[in-house]
């Protein structure tokens, strides 16, 4: 392989995660999740249109929201015609988040009883690897994007 030229990641600047509606994305990150939000705006200026060439597009509305160890997730409503991009974890192009919680058997039964949705039938126990006794779950935003919930093992 002849690399042209080398190009240097720096850091991690957000994730964004496409919602359908902005108002009821934001009530489940900070009120069911706990995360602050920041910053809300409306782009609707020429660079926005330029980033993301989608024709038609009039806005788009964002929200910024910290969670706790300072990374910064972005919600991002269109104002556009849109349709879900919601489905299974295996299908290359989707993604999801992981978020590092404490108390996750607690977390999972309270979400639950909210009504979050759950891939996650229980709370498991990572056996091997790099998380090796941590706990994780699946569970889905508003829109159907698949967050990871994890606690770490002290020792992890």
């Amino acid at each position: 392989m002849i690399v042209l030229k080398k190009y240097n990641v720096l850091g991690f600047v957000h994730s964004g995660i496409t919602v359908k509606n902005l108002k009821i994305s934001l009530e489940f990150y900070t009120n069911i999740l706990g995360l602050k939000k920041i910053h809300e705006q409306k782009n609707d200026t020429d660079y926005i249109y330029k980033i993301v060439e989608i024709p038609g597009l009039k806005a788009i509305k964002v929200a910024f929201l910290k969670i706790p160890d300072g990374n910064i997730i972005e919600l991002l409503e269109y104002d556009v015609d849109k349709t879900s991009g919601a489905t299974s974890s295996s299908n290359y192009g989707t993604g999801h988040i992981c978020l590092q919680v404490k108390n996750l058997n607690n977390m999972f039964v309270e979400l639950k009883n909210k009504g979050v949705e759950f891939i996650s039938k229980e709370v498991v126990l990572i056996t091997e690897g790099h998380n090796k006794g941590a706990k994780a779950v699946y569970m889905k935003d508003p829109d159907g994007y698949i967050i990871e919930l994890m606690e770490k093992n002290k020792s992890v």
